[in-house]
């Protein structure tokens, strides 16, 4: 059994112990039993659930993060006048992905505020972004490779 289906496992028979089976204590369930299997797992193949887990953690506080900053800067744009954004399509180089990675990843930069994702190259090497504010192309680029990318790539490899 793999220690995803033993997390969920142990989440279960903690909701069945509390009597309760909302969805908050099955979170809670299910962050004690992810501590408690960390500690005690001696399996080292299975080390990179634990890390992955980790990661999946830290990218949703990242895009958070990045949906906060994103919706700030849309106040602004909105309280600003037109003439002084710069709206633009960059042309953004990809690492090797397959279809599910770059299906997460141009739906992560849509779902943030003021960009959207507008195509893709058929080699699926270059994805093309649609952004309200474009003051540098290669802070664009650089925000996009190092943030989002990375990010999905690590958690999805």
């Amino acid at each position: 059994m793999t220690v995803l289906v033993w997390n969920l496992l142990l989440a279960l028979v903690w909701a069945i112990t509390t009597g309760s089976f909302t969805l908050t204590n099955l979170l809670i369930g299910f962050v004690i039993a992810y501590i408690v299997l960390g500690a005690s797992w001696r399996d080292r193949g299975s080390r990179s659930y634990f890390s992955k887990a980790g990661q999946a953690a830290g990218f949703v506080v990242f895009f958070i993060w990045e949906l906060t900053k994103a919706n700030v800067r849309m106040a602004q744009y909105s309280l600003s006048p037109l003439s002084k954004l710069r709206p633009g399509v960059v042309a953004v180089p990809l690492e090797e992905m397959n279809e599910i990675e770059l299906t997460v990843l141009a739906n992560l930069i849509t779902l943030t505020p003021g960009t959207l994702s507008l195509d893709v190259t058929e080699d699926r090497r270059t994805l093309y972004v649609h952004c309200m504010d474009v003051p540098s192309v290669d802070a664009v680029r650089r925000e996009i490779k190092e943030g989002f990318e990375r990010r999905v790539l690590e958690v999805m490899r």
